[in-house]
């Protein structure tokens, strides 16, 4: 399994919602809409993924924010941290609009929401680097 793929979570299918691709698509265009209007930065396509930098701090959420195959945030763009959101990514490729609601239901406690947590909490900044990793 590489990076870029969503490690299955304990009961999770490996197949994807009904109707997932569509809402994956969807959401994309969304947040490339969103961020093509709010960028400021360079617009770069970066391991399947679209990464808007330079978005002012209230047009998402954290650090940054995965919508579809976008990624939106002011500068946090390390390679961790994009990473993470490639999981995340996978992830509204395995549920399309459902996962906004997922989401939520999980919680806003990174260390106790499952996404996050399936994301990897240090790739995401909530946890300390280890010191064995490159």
């Amino acid at each position: 399994m590489t990076g870029s793929q969503a490690a299955p979570t304990p009961g999770r299918s490996t197949r994807p919602w009904p109707l997932a691709g569509l809402g994956y698509l969807y959401a994309t265009a969304i947040g490339f809409a969103w961020g093509a209007l709010w960028s400021t930065g360079p617009i770069r396509r970066i391991g399947g993924l679209w990464v808007f930098t330079g978005m002012p701090r209230w047009t998402f959420g954290r650090g940054g924010s995965c919508v579809g195959g976008c990624y939106l945030t002011a500068h946090n763009a390390s390679e961790a941290v994009l990473r993470h959101e490639r999981v995340h990514r996978e992830q509204w490729r395995h549920y399309g609009m459902a996962l906004p609601v997922l989401y939520l239901l999980s919680g806003r406690d990174p260390l106790r929401n499952r996404f996050e947590i399936e994301a990897g909490l240090e790739d995401g900044g909530y946890l300390p680097k280890s010191r064995g990793r490159r």
